[in-house]
């Protein structure tokens, strides 16, 4: 498993307990007692660095390698996954993964950015960007179970929407727009969850749900951080201070409303134990998929509309308290048309 920096003195002790535990094998000798007194010291310091992540610390943990991915999840949540592939336009993109599931006794339609566990398959997958005809598959994707009112999951996890040339020749901006219009519209749950990066317009492209979720140590900003560094300070190497500066974390999206719900991981991240955070994702699913099939399809729409508009403030005036942008629209349009 790969470890992280401020993951090194934990590493360092389970290195002697494993140690320990050979030595106590081979040599017949019981090294109990110094094997329990290190577990405690290490379950500790556990608690001690994980309780208080910097935004930096928790950009490379969204970004560990060993965390589990959309096929993950869906391995784990779903059953009689049938993979559906091609945007019916130009190519099939690797990079975002679809199809038609069962989600308990619920029948669902799928999606997830893929990154890859190797660098052959990184490549294959592109790091997880997609193209213009990826953002065009999962739009198709999306029809389907508007079409046959099906309940739609969306894994993020993206660096963001690939900025290559080829990718801008085939329109990637419009692709972007193209799904975040399409999805305000349609008449079925869509339910987002971040489980790693959620990286600018390449995780919104997905991302207009009528429940945006997010693990403990994902991030969800506008900008990578590096990619923020570049622009505001000419240097990427200042990564760091600009996660600190973009509240990316999953508390600092929750208290600005732009998330609606944490779930939890395990302590040292989701890569330690598979099992666990897949159980609360399926936990966060039930529950949400519940409240959402009591909607018509003009309330989903309703619902997810109000829940972007309300999204950040406006200042009126000098002295005057800010309001959110759905309140100042229904003041410049006093007869409630507000759409």
């Amino acid at each position: 498993m790969a470890f992280l920096d401020f993951e090194k003195p934990i590493i360092e002790i389970e290195k002697k307990i494993k140690e320990f535990k050979n030595i106590g094998k081979d040599k017949h000798v019981d090294f109990s007692s110094e094997i329990n007194k290190l577990e405690k010291k290490c379950l500790k310091l556990k608690k001690e660095i994980f309780s208080k992540l910097s935004p930096w610390q928790k950009v490379q943990l969204s970004r560990h390698p060993d965390r589990p991915y959309t096929m993950d999840y869906i391995k784990g949540l779903m059953f009689d996954f049938i993979e559906l592939h091609g945007d019916r336009n130009f190519a099939d993109d690797k990079a975002i993964i679809g199809g038609v599931a069962f989600f308990g006794k619920e029948p669902v339609v799928v999606i997830g950015h893929q990154k890859g566990r190797s660098l052959q398959e990184n490549k294959e997958r592109n790091f997880a960007m997609p193209h213009p005809e990826g953002y065009g598959k999962a739009l198709k994707l999306m029809q389907l179970a508007n079409k046959f009112g099906r309940t739609v999951i969306i894994f993020i996890d993206t660096p963001g929407a690939y900025p290559g040339i080829a990718a801008e020749e085939r329109g990637q901006a419009e692709s972007i727009a193209t799904n975040l219009k399409e999805m305000a519209g349609f008449g079925v749950p869509i339910l987002c969850v971040v489980i790693g990066e959620g990286g600018s317009g390449g995780a919104l492209a997905v991302g207009v749900g009528n429940k945006v979720v997010m693990l403990e140590n994902a991030i969800y900003s506008v900008i990578s951080p590096e990619g923020c560094a570049s622009i505001l300070w000419r240097d990427s190497s200042e990564a760091k201070k600009a996660a600190e500066k973009l509240a990316l974390t999953a508390p600092d999206l929750l208290r600005n409303g732009i998330i609606d719900e944490i779930i939890p991981e395990p302590l040292g991240g989701a890569h330690c134990d598979y099992n666990f955070v897949i159980e609360q994702v399926r936990k966060s699913l039930i529950r949400n998929i519940a409240e959402f099939k009591k909607f018509t399809s003009e309330e989903l729409i309703e619902q997810r509309y109000n829940k972007f508009r309300k999204i950040g403030q406006i200042k009126t005036g000098k002295g005057k308290k800010p309001i959110s942008q759905s309140k100042q629209r229904k003041k410049q349009c006093p007869k409630g048309n507000a759409k």
